[in-house]
């Protein structure tokens, strides 16, 4: 889905059009490139007609994405002409070993890979010079822009934070690491000050994010930096006990994204217990089967998988798990897909998605044998997710009867008219939501981005019906 920007007060800086494609990952790209932009005076557009030139950041993993960015592109360079393209497509190749982008679209300015802000700009400088405005820095910042942090594309209730770049794992299906590089930590002084700025500007639930979000501080070795002048070591136990410890000052959220299955995610657990950050982890199991997770070169086996949830779920019985996972990989047999859907059961997952295998470009996985016919993968990711759709909906009917604290992200007349908002089980985009009705109470109003108490009175689908108390 395209993020596209506001319009920023200058009135007669350069106009750059803006369009975001992709993960949260890209997404927290595109504000750091709309920040600069900002600071140094161009104005950002929710059009690409009449726009100096036009960015396109995109996404390159599974087909469907390179598809709908390469057609953005072609929609930019229609309505535009002049157009920059970044992100994860930027990085891939063509058959013949050159640039994809530059192949199908030849008239683009410039290509650039994820996460290059400087050659973005670079870029930009070079078609649209920058803006001379001696008192840019007194013109107000725009109002989708948090003081000390930037420009954010979220709604200004929640936030991504980015804790890394990259990722050290060579899984046979993805070529991320190709595009983004090996794992590099954000040093923890710097990743909490953005989260306090942000907490500070009203944020009320952190999105952590990163590849590998179990694996942060690997790279360092665990080096140990400094937090208001306090020793903290660049590890996850330590970043999300002070993160958790900031949230608890500021009544906010902090939710774990990407979160791999190591032994030491154990000990975040009871982190969770004491409510120092959400029961939630988004673990990107992918399979079940030993096998198919060898040949998918994917970390732990799903025997230890599910013991581990069921030893997470003993610490922090109010644990959610969401994840995602691939059916019909190269040589998946019914036996092993059998075992993927008793792995979903077994482990009761709260939330799942699934992909049809696709092969993706220049991925490891294209080599090895026993490829399934289309019709055969997109079968079975339909038995997977009526599988994994009953197991979530019997899950929600727990919460029939239960009052729960709900983050609003709408609300209607300041309530009076119902609402839409979110429990700790459900992450923005991806998850369910909760239909807030009218409040039975006259006096009772709420509005977007503030906590409020529901009772669950009904479970919908994925989704839960809650009456404001």
């Amino acid at each position: 889905m395209a993020t596209q920007t506001p319009v920023s007060p200058h009135a007669q800086a350069p106009t750059i059009g803006f369009v975001s494609l992709g993960c949260p990952k890209a997404l927290t790209d595109s504000e750091l490139i709309l920040t600069r932009l900002s600071a140094e005076g161009y104005r950002t557009s929710r059009q690409y007609e009449g726009a100096d030139l036009v960015i396109v950041n995109t996404c390159g993993f599974i087909d469907d994405a390179v598809k709908e960015s390469l057609d953005a592109i072609g929609e930019a360079l229609a309505a535009n002409g002049r157009v920059i393209v970044t992100g994860c497509l930027g990085a891939r190749a063509d058959a013949q070993g050159g640039n994809l982008v530059r192949s199908l679209h030849p008239a683009v300015l410039a290509v650039t890979g994820p996460h290059a802000t400087d050659e973005v700009l670079d870029a930009v400088h070079a078609h649209v010079p920058k803006p001379h405005d001696p008192f840019v820095d007194l013109v107000p910042p725009p109002s989708n822009a948090i003081e000390g942090v930037g420009v954010k594309l979220t709604p200004r209730h929640y936030a991504y934070l980015k804790i890394s770049e990259g990722c050290n794992h060579r899984c046979t299906f993805c070529i991320i690491p190709s595009m983004r590089g090996d794992l590099v930590s954000r040093p923890i002084g710097d990743v909490l000050t953005e989260a306090q700025r942000l907490f500070e500007g009203g944020v009320k639930e952190l999105l952590v994010i990163s590849q590998d979000t179990s694996a942060y501080g690997v790279d360092v070795q665990y080096r140990t930096g400094f937090w208001h002048g306090r020793p903290v070591r660049t590890r996850l136990f330590d970043l999300v006990r002070e993160l958790g410890t900031l949230a608890r000052a500021h009544g906010a959220w902090v939710r774990l994204h990407y979160v791999y299955p190591y032994p030491h995610v154990d000990d975040i657990v009871p982190l969770m217990a004491e409510g120092l950050v959400l029961p939630y982890l988004d673990v990107p199991f992918q399979h079940s089967h030993p096998d198919v997770l060898r040949r998918m070169k994917r970390p732990a086996s799903g025997e230890r998988n599910l013991e581990r949830i069921r030893r997470w779920r003993e610490m922090c019985s109010e644990l959610v798990v969401r994840s995602t996972f691939i059916a019909g990989f190269p040589g998946e047999t019914e036996e092993e897909f059998a075992h993927l859907l008793d792995f979903v059961r077994e482990a009761q997952i709260d939330r799942a998605g699934c992909f049809a295998y696709s092969p993706v470009e220049g991925a490891a996985a294209n080599a090895l044998p026993g490829a399934l016919p289309d019709a055969l993968r997109e079968e079975r990711r339909a038995r997977f997710m009526a599988v994994a759709e009953s197991v979530a909906v019997q899950r929600l009917q727990r919460r029939v009867g239960a009052t729960m604290q709900v983050l609003v992200d709408h609300a209607q007349g300041l309530g009076k008219k119902g609402g839409v908002g979110r429990t700790y089980a459900d992450a923005p985009e991806i998850d369910g939501t909760v239909r807030l009705l009218p409040p039975e109470k006259a006096s009772k109003t709420y509005r977007t981005g503030e906590f409020i108490r529901a009772r669950i009175v009904a479970a919908e689908g994925h989704d839960l019906v809650g009456m404001p108390v």
